[in-house]
């Protein structure tokens, strides 16, 4: 019968805590560039420039219909044969997370943009602004608004996908407990661990989301 011991597994505290904290940012950086591009496809997506339209949505589909470990595979093993120089791990990690990233936040983003009534454009129009003013000024404060849950969401589910990195040699948290268990010999008190610290994380931010939704609910 196995027994569990912990104790091999709290004098690796310190490994366990930098996993978290490189886990945190890379959560942070992709999200943060994954917004940026995703807000730029978004525009492209609603342009209704062909060419950039059709660029825009085959960028999509493509992100969101692979999956993200083969993602980063190629991205890791096979791009830098293509483009002729090498692409450290750490930079292979990020720029696949946030392109992810992007792919999504980008539907969010147009999602809750063509969910303002297009009477409000009109308005906007009516009193002399430009298509860029009536977009900052009036449409994108109520479309945040609406988005948030589903941003919240995703961002969620971010933080979860950068276990992924693991299989690329970053030492994330997943990584960190795999060099653990080398160590100890001890997977499952390991790994456990892993879950415990993943919930503590992101169980306020999904409580979060559903009380910007519960809110949202009460003020419509």
């Amino acid at each position: 019968m196995y027994t569990w011991s912990f104790a091999p597994i709290i004098q690796a505290s310190d490994l366990f805590l930098w996993g978290a904290w490189i886990t945190v940012l890379y959560t942070v950086g992709s999200i943060a560039i994954g917004l940026v591009l995703g807000l730029a496809v978004c525009f492209a997506r609603l342009s209704g420039i062909g060419p950039l339209n059709w660029f825009a949505q085959g960028f999509q589909e493509l992100f969101r219909c692979t999956p993200l470990l083969v993602q980063l595979l190629w991205i890791y093993y096979a791009l830098p044969l293509l483009l002729g120089f090498d692409m450290p791990n750490w930079a292979a990690a990020l720029l696949t997370l946030s392109l992810y990233a992007a792919a999504f936040y980008a539907e969010v983003f147009r999602g809750g943009i063509v969910s303002i009534d297009k009477g409000q454009f009109e308005a906007g129009a009516a009193i002399g602004m430009s298509g860029w003013q009536v977009m900052r000024r009036i449409i994108l404060p109520q479309a945040i608004r609406r988005m948030m849950p589903a941003f919240i969401n995703q961002s969620v589910t971010q933080f979860k996908n950068t276990s992924l990195v693991s299989v690329i040699s970053v030492a994330d948290l997943t990584y960190m407990a795999s060099i653990v268990n080398g160590q100890t010999y001890r997977p499952l008190e390991s790994y456990t661990v892993v879950a415990v610290l993943y919930f503590v994380i992101l169980f306020p931010m999904m409580k979060f989301a559903d009380y910007i939704e519960y809110r949202m609910r009460r003020g419509n």
